[in-house]
């Protein structure tokens, strides 16, 4: 059955003459991988900044769900009341693109990742999973300077803040290297604190920008496995974007292509693997030339 957790309405996006994102329409499903695919130029990471709230959409309607799916209902009464959010005891609603980039964040409760690591390269690997948690660190000092004269509250929080850590660094295996500089791990383990760093957030829903950018095929394979655990032991909801077709086909459960801020595909990864529009957009030919492309270079 369908279980959306995201839903993107009619979104448009143009900077000046320029249509990045035209008329789209795309969900994501709770506990599913969602694979955001597509040439580059697409608008995939377009389509991510709005999301995410660090572009404010020309048009459309961005609505991400927490709890009950029957809150789905108040979403049209949400729109016209012009508010951002609406908050029930069995769920919520949040429209996204009437919120800033920190209200994404921290009350929509969505993560993200980018294509170029931003880890904090001088601090420790602890130290950058704890940086994930001040929200509720400063929540437990009163958002004052209370934490630093030990009051009972913030120590609690803090035990908590680090014991969470700890639990995610030792799920990637990293518990023994907790003190070192998170910019003397090598490349393929930066990129899996960097989503445990955004795991630490307990996101709704978790944004990846080319999670296996840079990565070998080894590294590849075991991120992979990685983000199958994210779904299947945490019923992690993943939207991701990536060019690495063997991770997208492998872990996905549902893929979205776009090719010139147009969706032209939508389905499951097998469906979508065969699908001529898909192969003309990434070949960069029409349609019809399709067979005779893939004759010449040997497909």
């Amino acid at each position: 059955m369908s279980d959306p957790l995201l839903r993107v309405e009619h979104l448009t996006m143009r900077f000046g003459g320029l249509v990045a994102i035209n008329d789209l329409s795309i969900t994501a499903e709770r506990g599913h991988i969602t694979a955001l695919i597509g040439p580059n130029g697409a608008g995939k990471t377009t389509v991510f900044n709005c999301i995410t709230g660090f572009y404010k959409p020309t048009e459309g309607r961005i609505a991400l769900r927490h709890g009950d799916a029957a809150i789905w209902n108040e979403l049209d009464a949400l729109t016209g009341e012009g508010r951002r959010s609406r908050v029930r005891r069995d769920g919520a609603l949040f429209l996204l693109e009437r919120m800033p980039d920190f209200e994404v964040v921290r009350k929509a409760r969505v993560a993200r990742t980018f294509q170029n690591i931003r880890l904090f390269p001088g601090m420790t690997v602890l130290e950058n999973l704890l940086v994930a948690q001040h929200t509720p660190l400063m929540r437990a000092s009163g958002w004052t300077v209370l934490g630093l004269f030990g009051v009972p509250s913030y120590g609690k929080a803090e035990r908590a803040a680090i014991e969470k850590a700890r639990a995610w660094l030792d799920r990637i295996g990293l518990i023994d290297r907790a003190d070192d500089p998170a910019g003397d791990l090598p490349y393929g383990a930066q990129r899996e604190l960097e989503i445990a760093r955004a795991m630490c957030t307990d996101p709704v829903l978790l944004c990846l920008d080319e999670p296996a950018a840079g990565l070998n095929p080894s590294e590849s394979a075991k991120l992979a496995r990685f983000l199958r655990m994210l779904r299947n032991e945490h019923a992690t909801s993943i939207l991701l974007i990536e060019h690495d077709m063997s991770v997208v086909m492998e872990i996905s459960d549902h893929v979205i292509v776009l090719d010139h801020g147009v969706k032209i595909a939508d389905g499951p990864p097998d469906a979508v693997r065969n699908d001529q529009k898909v192969i003309a957009a990434y070949l960069g030919v029409e349609d019809d030339e399709v067979s005779k492309v893939e004759a010449e270079v040997g497909l």
